[in-house]
């Protein structure tokens, strides 16, 4: 999470439900001495309150004055020491939930819809990709008070989560939900080679001793944005092929699971899924996967307890240690971060069932102490390191959640293991994180990677928030990869006044690693929160051990940002009245902007960016949400030149956050919506539905009233509001353990609100409401898109069908207009000018000419990936924001044309 306003994400969408930082922010006070980004403050308090909250103590800090919500989100109703500030269960469940209430998704889901939507013809049209340039996080132009340029991370991209390098100059790049790039030059120049998979969400990369590249789908974070996957693949000629459907390892045995190693050894290929430990012949590539080991498989699907609430919890496997003496010796790191009876290490036994290991030496074995693991060995074999995330020292610690680093000098992963660094000798080795309750380890259930030098076995680095490296088998370390500049003394806001000490670092939140080798000189590439970083293996450092010769990889031809939200508006400074500035809110780094002539997008605000609103006729008023509702706004784009941290009164951009923020009564990504026939009246959703009317002039939380209560324990999944009247979707309790949602319709003045009677009999069903569209010609017309699978794959009560229904009475009557739409989770529904309809999901968008019943693909070139938000733009294009693959737009004159058979789309 770069932008460190940071907030934790989540669980594997469809599988699991992770811990998260959830926090809040406020200006700076008046007459504050800390000309630190709002960010960077905000990161102390958090950390204030998450120690607080674990000593059972009341925070000191005079900054300390927001409050938050403990809520279990484990199935058993605790997390092993979740706290509020940490582990929100509304953040860290929100995405899973979406795809996943009232039950379990089965294996099989994506695979099908993806099947389906093969099949489909295409419109007419190709989209544009629109941010195809390169991010600078650090760009000057935006240093206002809630940004976090100046840190250091620079040119970003979206999260890495696997990497592979060769010693030919080939890099190979995993994005989270972006699919596999390749660089011929060491890095950089990047190319989309899986973009014809139906799933582009990465868990490991590897290349193997033959050469061939193995893609392991499914991210491999037990974080809440993290999506299932579609199985392995494997490509023979990594350096000038592509990947095809064809390449797939087995069946459909590793389908909807989460990957988090693959490990080869024995003529096998060893995968830790989230559903146990699997293998496969590594030279016969047809045939099955074998379940090597699953600690409960009452609870794996088909199971007995499959439809546990619990069940995504108890088969996870996290890596795999083999021997490189003997394969036949292996270990297995099994365990849910947050804690369960089953954690712990195994190995095979004489009779060939697999049972505890009871000592490794300093590593532990009991299952309070072994958490997300993760194992990498040396080239020569005489080294094996691991990390290990405590549940027990996360539940108890308030600085951490890191029991240490191990290394086994017999090479054995037998042992015996000795502890060569733990967080105290992590944090006065360098690292930026010196602040009560977010200390180095702090994510380390979300936060790991291990990667030996080839060349030299006591040669290693490390990844949790930061990059580690020791050169002497742990007996010291540093930090190359600091968190951030933002608490060392060489740091200005002024970028004149930054002495030489402070050089460029890498994105925070780290959990890919590669090394490899480019025109004779070899490099260690790192892939975090913020994209691809590498440097010389036996790189330059100042005197505190901060790498001098980072340099980010993200050079615009890879893209793989994850937008939650779109924006477009003019550009005021466009003189030919055509350009448009386009935003958009990002997973873990924070809002990008797009002027309509810039070479390199701006980042605006920090943090995670969740809901956008932009102002069509004047595209620098934006509103733009962190996240829980915590809102800010600014009507110059937030340009400033860092006088607003330390000045409020010359501060561009200002909170304006609704009640429900203070209170934790709003979704992670919570709901905002303008009024298309009266810009200035906004409604936003938490536990209430918000109303103001001062549009972007709005300057305090204040100014908001609330128009409804939803009801305790009720929070808005999607608001949408024409002409004054309103619709508002929620959910609550929002998991598969009682789900409930329900549809509530009335005036911004605050009248006429009543909850609609939403059928039983499946007619609407007992889903996740994620958009709606009404008609801005007739406001008792409505379209909404539900969110989820049908009951073909959802394993749960009352799941239902269809993913788009219609009403022309208000919401008294619906219809299923779902017609042939792939059985997919529905986000986001558009009504076009021309009476048609576009409709994002998981996997792709769609259109409906105007009079049809059937639905075609939209367009050409789309990559295979979630499309969050559907909106037009006052340039007439519609433009997509995508979970992966940044922001996307197509001219749907096109389509308007097609319906009339004439044309195809030639201005893209």
């Amino acid at each position: 999470m770069p932008n460190r306003q940071r907030r934790r994400l989540l669980l594997p969408a469809v599988t699991l439900t992770a811990l998260g930082l959830t926090t809040t922010q406020a200006l700076a006070a008046p007459g504050t001495s800390d000309p630190r980004p709002h960010q960077a403050q905000h990161l102390d308090e958090v950390g204030q309150k998450h120690a607080a909250k674990v000593k059972g103590t009341s925070p000191t800090s005079s900054t300390a004055k927001h409050t938050f919500s403990a809520k279990a989100d484990t199935p058993g109703g605790g997390d092993g020491g979740a706290d509020e500030a940490e582990n929100a269960a509304e953040g860290t469940a929100q995405y899973t939930e979406a795809r996943t209430a009232p039950g379990v998704v089965a294996p099989g889901a994506y695979g099908a819809a993806w099947a389906q939507l093969k099949s489909m013809p295409h419109t007419d049209g190709s989209w544009k990709h629109v941010t195809d340039k390169p991010y600078n996080e650090d760009d000057p132009r935006y240093r206002d008070a809630n940004s976090n340029s100046s840190g250091g991370a620079g040119y970003t991209t979206g999260r890495i989560t696997g990497i592979a390098a060769d010693d030919d100059g080939y890099v190979y790049a995993g994005g989270a939900d972006g699919g596999v790039f390749r660089s011929r030059t060491g890095g950089g120049q990047w190319e989309p080679i899986a973009d014809k998979l139906p799933s582009l969400s990465t868990g490991t990369l590897n290349l193997d001793e033959g050469g061939r590249l193995w893609y392991a789908t499914g991210e491999s974070n037990t974080g809440a944005t993290s999506y299932v996957g579609t199985g392995v693949y494997v490509l023979s000629d990594p350096k000038h092929g592509k990947f095809q459907p064809g390449n797939r390892v087995g069946g459909a045995e590793l389908e909807s699971t989460i990957i988090h190693a693959l490990r080869f050894g024995g003529g096998k290929v060893w995968a830790a899924t989230s559903r146990g430990v699997w293998s496969h012949s590594a030279t016969d590539l047809s045939g099955p996967w074998t379940q090597e080991f699953a600690p409960n498989p009452d609870y794996l699907p088909g199971g007995s307890k499959a439809a546990d609430p619990s069940a995504p919890y108890k088969n996870i496997a996290n890596d795999i240690a083999i021997d490189p003496k003997d394969p036949s010796k292996v270990i297995l790191a099994v365990g849910w971060r947050g804690g369960d009876t089953y954690n712990g290490f195994y190995s095979k036994a004489a009779d060939g069932s697999w049972q505890r290991v009871a000592s490794l030496g300093d590593l532990p074995t009991d299952a309070a102490n072994v958490g997300n693991v993760t194992f990498a060995r040396s080239a020569d074999g005489s080294r094996y390191y691991a990390i290990d995330q405590s549940p027990d020292v996360m539940a108890h610690n308030p600085d951490t959640g890191l029991k240490g680093i191990y290394v086994s000098k017999s090479g054995s992963p037998s042992g015996p293991w000795t502890l060569i660094a733990d967080k105290d000798k992590i944090k006065n080795s360098g690292s930026a994180l010196q602040g009560a309750g977010y200390q180095p380890g702090i994510q380390s259930w979300y936060n790991q990677f291990l990667q030996v030098d080839p060349a030299n076995p006591d040669h290693v680095y490390a990844g949790l928030e930061e990059v580690l490296e020791t050169k002497d088998g742990g007996a010291s370390w540093s930090v190359p990869g600091p968190y951030w500049n933002f608490t060392f003394p060489c740091w200005s806001i002024d970028p004149t006044k930054v002495t030489g000490d402070c050089s460029p670092t890498t994105h925070s939140d780290q959990h890919a690693v590669a090394i490899g080798t480019y025109h004779g000189k070899p490099s260690v590439y790192v892939g975090n929160d913020g994209g691809i970083y590498t440097r010389p293996v036996n790189g330059a450092a100042d005197a505190s051990g901060h790498a001098t010769d980072w340099k980010s990889l993200a050079d615009g031809t890879i893209d793989t940002l994850q937008y939650y939200s779109v924006g477009v508006g003019k550009d005021p400074a466009d003189r030919t009245g055509k350009g448009v500035i386009v935003s958009g809110g990002l997973q873990d780094n924070g809002e990008s902007i797009l002027r309509a002539h810039d070479k390199v997008m701006g980042s605006n605000f920090g943090g995670d960016g969740a809901d956008t609103l932009v102002d069509p006729a004047n595209g620098c008023n934006i509103a733009q949400e962190y996240v829980y509702l915590d809102m800010w706004v600014t009507q110059n784009c937030a340009v400033n030149d860092g006088s607003g941290n330390s000045d409020p009164s010359k501060a561009t951009s200002y909170e304006v956050a609704p009640p429900d923020k203070a209170t934790s009564s709003a979704r992670f990504i919570a709901p905002l919506a303008a009024d298309p026939k009266d810009v200035n009246t906004w409604i936003a959703g938490g536990q209430h539905i918000w109303v103001q009317h001062k549009g972007y002039a709005i300057r305090s939380g204040s100014e908001w009233t609330s128009a409804y209560d939803l009801g305790a324990g009720h929070f808005a999944t999607a608001v949408s509001t024409v002409n004054g009247t309103v619709y508002a979707g929620w959910c609550g309790p929002c998991n598969n353990q009682g789900f409930s949602r329900g549809i509530a319709v009335g005036k911004t003045d605050g009248t006429g609100w009543h909850q609609l009677n939403l059928p039983v009999d499946g007619t609407l069903p007992n889903r996740y409401i994620s958009s709606f569209a009404v008609d801005e010609k007739d406001a008792q017309h409505v379209f909404v898109a539900m969110n989820g699978f049908s009951r073909t794959w959802t394993e749960g009560p009352g799941a239902g069908n269809g993913h788009l229904f219609e009403t022309h009475d208000g919401g008294a009557t619906w219809t299923d207009v779902s017609a042939n739409l792939p059985d997919v989770p529905a986000t986001s529904v558009k009504l076009l000018p021309n009476g048609g309809l576009a409709l994002g999901s998981d996997l792709a968008a769609f259109y409906r000419a105007p009079g049809e019943t059937n639905f075609s693909v939209l367009g050409k070139n789309l990559p295979t990936t979630s499309v969050q938000q559907l909106k037009t733009g006052p340039d007439g294009r519609l433009y997509a924001a995508t979970f992966g693959r940044g922001i996307w737009s197509i001219n749907p004159t096109a389509l308007y044309e097609d319906d009339n058979s004439q044309g195809d789309d030639n201005q893209n």
